[in-house]
């Protein structure tokens, strides 16, 4: 393949991944204040399969290359930009362009690999890390002793919302529809599980919070709406991370009223778009707590670039545990 090009999955028109085209693109020009990432390892998100579809918040131009995290080598560097290093083990930080070989990007999106991370773990951390940082510590301000109920438990979100939860020094009770799943969840940390297709999930979590209820539920799946709020303590909150299920629920505002609980919208892109500092903040903080091996992402499964599509309707089926990266690169 010619030097001036690069491969890339595209988005062309919008619908399902089997609509996305594999094709050579010109490689763009360096910007002052940018570099060129040679990418390595590219994360798989559920914003992804509705971005090609038009159905997420961020409408980029097509067309376009999905992708909004990815891990890789600095290849070269724009004028401007003096403490890169040629060779330095990145993650990059993206709205659109992940699926490629190669990236140009704002030097500050550019954030040093945590040491001991591969470049599939780097690929795939700080979308659903970030996630679970900004809404427990951040927005829910959990503490030592609180118990938290993760839904969907087994998903890129659920299990790192495990790892932080357990961090903080919570109890976490983690729910998923298959014992593989649950399995996976208390090996990342969650004290107990909670099948739901075995056992209705209110009653399960009634049966361990001795009716109490729990502190925090997170919900990065929006397929328990009715039995959520019911999982909630008096004056606890419910945290909205996503809706991976595939429908948007409504919440019954009675049962809000009663309970006094807060429902807390989390969007950790939107909140760092609007606050940088606060960005930065929980940025060092999931790279310092990375490095010290307390959050790593779980990747069940990886894929060649050439069969994204395979590995986008893996996460689209509700078959991935943990999260799914696409191995990039020339061979």
């Amino acid at each position: 393949m010619p030097e001036c090009e690069y491969l890339a999955v595209v988005c062309g028109e919008l619908g399902a991944p089997d609509r996305l085209q594999l094709k050579q693109l010109p490689r763009q020009p360096l910007a002052p204040g940018t570099v060129r990432v040679s990418i390595k390892a590219a994360g798989i998100n559920f914003p992804d399969l509705l971005t090609i579809q038009g159905l997420y918040q961020h409408r980029p131009q097509l067309p376009f290359v999905p992708g909004v995290e990815a891990a890789g080598l600095i290849a070269e560097t724009g004028p401007g930009v003096e403490t890169a290093v040629v060779g330095q083990r990145v993650i990059i930080r993206l709205r659109t362009g992940g699926y490629a070989e190669e990236a140009v990007v704002p030097w500050d999106q550019v954030i040093a690999l945590p040491l001991g991370f591969s470049f599939e773990e780097g690929a795939t951390f700080l979308v659903a890390h970030m996630t679970a940082y900004h809404a427990l510590k951040t927005r829910a301000s959990v503490a030592a002793g609180q118990t938290i109920l993760v839904l969907g438990a087994a998903g890129g979100v659920g299990l790192a919302a495990v790892q932080v939860g357990k961090m903080l020094g919570a109890r976490i009770l983690a729910a998923a529809s298959t014992e593989e799943k649950l399995r996976v969840a208390t090996q990342m940390g969650a004290d107990d599980t909670i099948n739901y297709a075995k056992e209705r999930l209110e009653e399960a979590v009634r049966r361990m919070t001795s009716g109490n209820g729990v502190d925090v539920v997170l919900d990065p799946v929006g397929i328990a709406q009715e039995a959520a709020l019911r999982c909630v303590a008096h004056e606890g909150k419910l945290l909205i991370a996503g809706f991976a299920g595939g429908s948007i629920p409504a919440y019954a505002a009675n049962r809000i009223l009663l309970k006094g609980c807060s429902v807390i919208g989390i969007r950790a892109g939107e909140a760092g778009r609007r606050d940088p500092e606060l960005r930065r903040q929980e940025l060092d903080a999931l790279c310092a707590l990375g490095a010290r091996g307390l959050l790593r992402p779980f990747v069940s499964a990886s894929f060649p670039l050439h069969d994204f599509c395979d590995a986008m309707a893996m996460l689209a089926n509700r078959q991935a545990v943990g999260r799914v990266a696409l191995n990039v690169g020339r061979d």
